[in-house]
């Protein structure tokens, strides 16, 4: 049995243009539909690998080199003025006239953090292996500076001890505008004089932590979201600011400038926590070695491994860090004799009993 034949229907050159031009609309939009779903997936893939870059906040130890190169002025200006004696500009008397009675009792003001357990370091994927693993830590009560050690209270401890001043500190004149802004460019031990000049300590970095953190194990001092209106970071500002500039950013116990502005010495050496299983070599100190007159020509240096001695915690972050290392539970590094622009610190005492 035959099949009926089917007849081919005649399209009118009208039809014939209107059904090209719905073919040619259908085709574009499916390719406009792939594109934006394709655009979307790169977006959100993106976002993810953002997220990862920024929850990472220690150099690459591949790069090194060039980080510690990075900071080439720093070691330069540390050769220039380490000089013993640097005369200074001013004396006691001026440098208290510089605030009220108000405002130096305001900066030296101290915050008393309870003794109790605390949430320490990250078990995030992201994380960096020197913050890892979460683990809990009980700590008795302690008391840590409401505010990092302003340009003000340094140079009041440089005019009475007749301490070096700072590296930044042209001529010994202290930086016009700065006396609320954090003091930087002191290596760790010029932060471990002080403190004990003014009758404190440097934080473990556990007291830090806890006094950013709370126990909750909160990842920034306001919360577990970056909000880049609470510190300063990232270059949003492009230097240190004034230590009372961000209130909306202070942690769970009132402490200020915890996330942001300057990273902060602490005093203990870097070294795994318990149960690590971050590389070993992560917690050797590297230095630059020149092995030749021709290296030394080209700038060429090799990084040896030197035993025995230890970088100290950095905690906080800076003005110039990336937001995500401000995290409460990161840890950075640095040789003890280093300072930089974005290094500073706070102090911290013990709490007598029955006090």
């Amino acid at each position: 049995m035959k099949r009926p034949v089917k007849s081919r229907v005649q399209l009118t050159p009208e039809q014939r243009q209107a059904r090209k031009k719905f073919l040619y609309a259908t085709l574009v939009t499916s390719l406009a539909l792939a594109m934006i779903g394709g655009s979307w997936h790169v977006i959100e893939l993106g976002a993810i690998r953002m997220e990862e870059m920024r929850a990472r906040a220690t150099y690459d130890l591949s790069e090194m080199d060039k980080k510690l190169r990075a900071a080439g002025e720093d070691i330069v200006r540390h050769a220039l003025h380490e000089q013993k004696g640097h005369r200074i500009a001013f004396n006691r008397e001026w440098v208290d006239g510089l605030l009220t009675h108000d405002q130096w009792a305001e900066l030296e003001r101290m915050v008393l953090i309870p003794e109790g357990e605390f949430i320490v370091g990250t078990d995030l994927k992201s994380a960096d292996p020197q913050d890892k693993p979460q683990h809990r830590v009980f700590l008795p009560t302690f008391k840590i500076d409401k505010y990092p050690v302003t340009v003000a209270q340094y140079a009041r401890f440089v005019a009475i001890t007749g301490h070096n001043p700072p590296l930044d500190w042209e001529g010994g004149q202290i930086p016009e505008g700065k006396l609320f802004h954090p003091v930087t460019m002191v290596s760790w031990f010029d932060a471990r004089d002080y403190c004990q000049w003014a009758g404190k300590r440097l934080p473990s970095e556990l007291e830090w932590e806890k006094a950013a953190r709370g126990t909750d194990g909160r990842r920034w001092p306001w919360g577990n979201h970056m909000d880049p209106r609470r510190l300063n970071t990232y270059y949003s500002v492009g230097s240190t600011t004034d230590v009372t500039a961000y209130p909306d950013g202070v942690s769970p116990y009132g402490v200020y400038d915890l996330a942001g502005n300057v990273f902060e010495w602490t005093n203990d050496d870097f070294k795994p926590y318990p149960g690590s299983e971050a590389p070993s070599i992560l917690f050797t100190v590297k230095v630059p070695v020149v092995k030749s007159a021709k290296d030394r020509s080209q700038g060429v240096a090799d990084l040896e491994l030197v035993e025995n001695v230890y970088y100290k915690v950095l905690r906080g972050g800076s003005w110039k860090s990336d937001p995500f290392s401000t995290a409460a539970y990161h840890r950075n590094y640095s040789l003890p004799r280093n300072a930089s622009d974005f290094f500073g610190f706070r102090c911290a005492a013990d709490v007598e009993e029955g006090r």
